[in-house]
């Protein structure tokens, strides 16, 4: 059974991108995460110790996504999607990374990537399997 916790509209200042600009001054970027895992137990206890605490959750996005600095969006989904299969108990995460004003020219909207990832596809990867 895999229950949903969603986290919509973490606002993110990180220093992404592939033009030189955007990754010297930073832009920001809009983080929404779907966290597939069982919570029964919370559910049933009523009680924060039996529960995903969503705020490290938050916190941790927030870490990472400022860690490193990618060329791609999808590097840094990739990125994401990764620590948080290897620090939280989930059976899969959604991660969805916006990218509000890209360098387009008379473009006025966003640019998103969506990234599936479960538990058998990061034991995968952290074996050395593709």
């Amino acid at each position: 059974m895999s229950d949903l916790i969603s986290l919509v509209g973490i606002d993110v200042y990180a220093h992404h991108g592939v033009h030189p600009a955007e990754r010297e001054l930073g832009q920001r970027f809009i983080i929404n995460a779907d966290l597939y895992l069982d919570c029964s137990a919370a559910a049933m206890s009523d009680s924060l110790e039996q529960a995903l605490d969503y705020s490290v959750v938050h916190r941790r996005i927030l870490e990472l996504a400022g860690a490193e600095s990618f060329h791609l969006i999808e590097a840094l989904a990739h990125y994401l999607c990764v620590g948080l299969l290897k620090e939280f108990p989930l059976d899969k995460v959604v991660l969805t990374v916006h990218k509000p004003n890209p360098p387009l020219p008379d473009f006025r909207g966003s640019v998103s990537v969506t990234l599936e990832r479960d538990k058998t596809w990061f034991d995968n990867l952290s074996a050395g399997h593709p």
